[in-house]
């Protein structure tokens, strides 16, 4: 077998529960080290987005948005939020928002503003693509907790779709990732499996077949990094069928 006719791996469902974000937060709050703290600093490069997104939704401007970011995880990699961390509360997103209004209630009004252009950054925020995902979000939301939970979901597919891209460009397939995305997701496409596999040189069945199989692969790569954001086995479906709810 040639490495273009290797399977896709599937080992991601087993042993989630390894290393959750609870983990890494948890084994930051007993302690420094080089790999807790990288691990760390991934968590809030990740999912930076939909607390600016809240912190703007509050009424918030672009500017004081990303200074109440960055000072937020000041805080958060300062592990000043993270000593008082309890993987029993439930759900990492729940938690990481909740950390956010604390900050913002009770400690913000109390703290210096960092100087614009002056201050550290601590997580790199693209304000840019931000307010371009910001303007695109439905005027009519009003709630900077749903608008939350929907950019967290976001964040998540994201992750999965980087984590497709990576597999299937190890086996020299990234054109089919981009082409068949419409139909995992779905959304609509304007091509059908005809058009596509005469664009990729593909039969119209194999195209098919590839479908059903990114599809699968997809729900596996979901399910797995949801089990990344909760502290419980159980709690996986029911987070599932909540984050698929508020971003359709």
């Amino acid at each position: 077998m040639n490495s273009k006719e290797r399977p896709i791996p599937h080992e991601a469902g087993f042993g989630v529960f390894a290393t959750t974000h609870w983990t890494v937060v948890l084994d930051a709050g007993k302690g420094s080290s080089p790999r807790s703290d990288a691990a760390l600093a991934k968590l809030c490069e990740t999912y930076w987005y939909p607390l600016y997104a809240y912190a703007r939704r509050q009424g918030n401007s672009v500017e004081d948005a990303e200074d109440l970011t960055q000072q937020f995880f000041a805080r958060f990699l300062g592990k000043n939020y993270i000593e008082k961390a309890d993987r029993d509360r439930g759900k990492f997103r729940t938690f990481l928002l909740g950390s956010m209004k604390n900050f913002l209630v009770n400690e913000w009004k109390h703290s210096a503003r960092l100087k614009r252009g002056g201050g550290h950054s601590f997580v790199p925020l693209d304000l840019d693509v931000a307010e371009g995902r910001y303007a695109t979000e439905p005027i009519a939301e009003t709630d900077p907790e749903n608008s939350y939970d929907k950019q967290w979901a976001v964040a998540l597919i994201e992750q999965v779709f980087t984590t497709l891209r990576r597999e299937y460009a190890a086996l020299e397939k990234s054109a089919l990732v981009e082409e068949l995305k419409p139909f995992v997701w779905g959304e609509e496409s304007s091509a059908s499996y005809a058009e596509i596999g005469h664009k990729l040189n593909m039969a119209e069945g194999t195209v098919k077949v590839a479908v059903h199989r990114l599809r699968q692969r997809f729900r596996e790569l979901l399910r797995a990094e949801v089990a990344q954001t909760v502290s419980r086995p159980e709690e996986i479906d029911g987070e599932l069928r909540h984050l698929i709810a508020v971003i359709r």
